[in-house]
């Protein structure tokens, strides 16, 4: 299985419903809520009017000629927002394609490009009981914040 990380075509930017609804977190033995939650205002944030933006960023995962992951940031009052000069980062792989050091891969390479574009930290929400939170620690995150659910996560991008 060869992964090639690439930037992610505004033709393609339709994907990012998808991928936006891969990105919620499903605790064990939870059901998968339905796929309309993507329409709420919360969540439509991440994705509406993508690429137009400062800091709207996006890097997609390819296997086999499909998209099979993205990682993607924009500054933007979401859950993770800490000020408007901070963009906020979400990430997802279609379930088939976790655990492989992908979305590791996409993260590392987002925060190089974020600091070349002169961006000084990125942060992000997650889920306090996603697995995803080592993987945001490994590649640099820390916990800035919480409340009962969420960590609320900083990266310093050293330049």
């Amino acid at each position: 299985m060869t992964v090639t990380i690439r930037a992610l075509l505004p033709a393609e930017y339709p994907l990012l419903e998808d991928f936006l609804y891969e990105a919620i977190f499903i605790p064990d033995g939870a059901e998968k809520p339905p796929r309309e939650i993507i329409e709420q205002e919360e969540l439509q944030v991440y994705i509406k009017d993508f690429g137009k933006r400062k800091a709207d960023l996006c890097l997609a995962a390819e296997c086999d000629g499909k998209i099979v992951g993205a990682c993607w940031t924009r500054i933007m009052n979401d859950y993770g927002h800490i000020d408007d000069e901070t963009p906020s980062f979400a990430i997802s792989l279609y379930e088939e394609f976790r655990r492989r050091g992908i979305g590791t891969e996409l993260m590392r390479r987002m925060l190089e490009m974020l600091k070349a574009e002169g961006y000084s930290r990125a942060s992000l929400a997650v889920q306090k009981e996603n697995y995803a939170v080592r993987m945001y620690k490994n590649v640099g995150f820390r916990i800035a914040g919480e409340n009962e659910q969420e960590y609320i996560m900083v990266c310093e991008l050293k330049p």
